[in-house]
Order: C-alpha cells, then structure tokens, then sequence
C-alpha cells in the first residue's frame, strides 16, 4: 500500500507563505503527473496547480503568480510554495500523483490544513 505523505501546512497572516511538501511511502514507477487539489468547506474540490513528467505546468487562475508547483516525477516528490496568502486560500490541500499507461495509479495524500487569517 503507498501512502502519500503531506506537511507543511499551518496557520499563517494574509500575505505570508507556506511551502507544501508531499511525498509517496516508497518507491513505485515514475508518475505522470503530480499535483495539489484544495478543498475549501461547502465547496468541491478543486486542481490548484499540476506539473507533468515534461515540465508542464498548469495553475487555477486564482493562484497564478502567486503559488509555484515543482517535483521529481521519478522520485515522486511534490512541492507547492505559496506566497501572498490571501483568506480564500484557506482550505485542505491534497496532493495527487498518478500515472497512466503501464502500471496505472492514482494516488492522494491524506489533506493538510491551511488557514489564512486576514
């Protein structure tokens, strides 16, 4: 069984930063794609940022020039550095890693909560 394992989520000023990790509990074939998803209360879960095996990024307009996604899709390690926190970022981020072709799977880490005080 692979765990994703998050941190680095907390309780932080509008306008300050976080930096979330994520990483999978041991070694399994290189992903497609990894990515963080946040789910806010009352709301559906939503894509914040996702990076592919070739460095393909993409961001929800909400989070652009603001947050910054990067990883090693043969490591499958996952970072999302969040700057200029505003309160409607405050929700439960999850961290997603997927691979599709051979050996398909679809992964997501347990959420970690981040709450933006204005």
């Amino acid at each position: 069984q692979v765990q994703l394992v998050e941190s680095g989520g907390g309780l932080v000023q509008s306008g300050g930063s976080l930096r979330l990790s994520c990483a999978a509990s041991r070694t399994i074939f290189s992903s497609t794609a990894l990515g963080w998803y946040r789910q806010a209360p009352g709301k559906q879960r939503e894509l914040v940022a996702s990076v592919t095996t070739g460095g393909r990024t993409n961001y929800a307009d909400s989070v652009k020039d603001r947050f910054t996604i990067s990883g090693d899709n043969t490591k499958n390690t996952v970072y999302l550095q969040m700057n200029s926190l505003k309160p409607e970022d405050t929700a439960v981020y999850y961290c997603n890693i997927y691979r599709e072709g051979v050996w398909p799977y679809n992964y997501w880490g347990q959420g970690t909560q981040v709450t933006v005080s204005s």
